[in-house]
Order: structure tokens, then sequence, then C-alpha cells
């Protein structure tokens, strides 16, 4: 930024100041509040958000400095509950992001499925990953597959569960062609969200503080890595006998 664009001194100083008013409208709204989804409580907190945002951009446009604290903005969280007070319907939004972590116990265990099926099967559905998927989301409900994603040689991520109300249940098929198109924020109940970014620092530090009381070397550690490894299909979990 050139020296003329630059903000003034007392544009940064106006802005500090409607940080500080924003901070006490803020309080106030909380001493005041009449419940978790206060409306002035939201409005408080969006206000000061804003104004913390153009005093950190001021801040650093001019003396390139930038404030020890960060305020979430509106978008980062859900707004009050809009909804109908007495929801008679609810709709569960879930997703579960996974990594496939060992395609050949993947496979091996989509061939497994299809042999205990179809007599006769030849496995030419099991044959690819993207096949094998579909024989293993096909076979076994979501929450099973959750609860075993590491026997179908898949891996954990993120995963999100939303609860919005409805005033009258859908019509069936009515939005199975874009299910999360029409979510309003303002109708949603509750939030539920697993992620490894929330506690991924704890666990280096967990990480690093057992390594070092273990008493056990990295070479050792390689060893046993080896020696768990897939060998083949002998190591696979055995499926359910009557699925």
């Amino acid at each position: 930024m050139s020296d003329a664009a630059q903000p003034t001194a007392a544009e940064v100083r106006a802005a500090v100041e409607a940080v500080k008013t924003a901070l006490d409208r803020h309080l106030a709204a909380v001493e005041r509040r009449t419940g978790e989804d206060d409306q002035a409580v939201y409005e408080a907190f969006n206000e000061l958000a804003s104004a913390a945002e153009a005093y950190d951009e001021l801040l650093y446009d001019r003396y390139d400095e930038v404030t020890p604290f960060e305020i979430p903005g509106a978008e980062d969280s859900l707004p009050p509950y809009a909804g109908p007070g007495e929801p008679h319907a609810v709709s569960v939004l879930i997703r579960r992001d996974y990594s496939v972590a060992e395609p050949q116990r993947l496979l091996a265990q989509a061939q497994r499925v299809e042999a205990a099926e179809y007599e006769g099967a030849n496995d030419e559905a099991a044959a690819t990953v993207p096949g094998a998927l579909g024989v293993l989301f096909g076979e076994f409900e979501p929450d099973e597959i959750a609860s075993r994603h590491a026997e179908f040689g898949l891996e954990e991520g993120d995963s999100t569960l939303w609860v919005t109300a409805a005033d009258e249940p859908a019509e069936p098929g009515e939005w199975l062609e874009a299910p999360f198109d029409e979510v309003d924020p303002e109708r949603v109940l509750c939030r539920f969200d697993v992620s490894a970014v929330f506690d991924e620092d704890h666990e280096d530090e967990d990480d690093d503080e057992d390594h070092e009381d273990d008493g056990i070397d990295d070479e050792a550690l390689d060893e046993l890595d080896a020696d768990d490894e897939l060998d083949g299909d002998d190591d696979l979990e055995p499926l359910d006998a009557e699925r």
C-alpha cells in the first residue's frame, strides 16, 4: 500500500474507540440477556466482531502491527434459532468424511460381502475401489460403517451433525435430489462437530511426553509397526455371520 493510501493516525484512533464502545455494548447486552438465544447479544457480538476487524486492518495498514486476539465472524457461527416453538418434524443432516487408508483391505472386505451375499458372484463390482465402496455402503448402515471403519480400510476425517426443525414433515421424495441445499440456519436446533483440529495440539503434546517416557527407541517402534502390517486376508476381522 502506498503512503498516500494509508489510514491516518486519527482514523486508527477512531477505530480503537469504536472497539471500546462495542465492548461496552456487548457486556451490557450479556448482562441483560434473557436466554441463550438473546437477539441483542447476537447483534452486539456482530458489532464487536466488525469493529475489531476494522481496527485490526487499520492498525496493520498504518503501523504494520496486529491485535493479539481474533474474534470469529458472524459466518462462523449459527444465528439464533427462529424456527417453530413446537416443531412437528425434524431433519437430521449428517456428513462424515473418510480417507481410503488401506485399499487392499477395502477390496477384500467388499469381495467377501459379495461372495457371501451372491452365490457364484465373480467379484466384478468389488474389483475397484469405487465399486468396493458401493458394495460396503450398500450392505452396511452408515452408523455401522462409522463404528467399523478401520475394519473396512477407512480412516475417519471430520464429521458434523445438524438437527433442523420443520413445521411439517416433508413430502416423500421431495428433497432427495438435493438433500442439503435448502438448510435454513435459523431452524437449526443443535449442531455437533468432530474434527482433529480441535485437539491435535493437545495430542501432539501428549505424544511427545509419552515418547520421552516409554523407553522404546525409534528402531524398536519401526520393527513393531512392520510386524503389524496387513498380510493378505489373514488379518481381516470376521464379518458378521448373519449379514
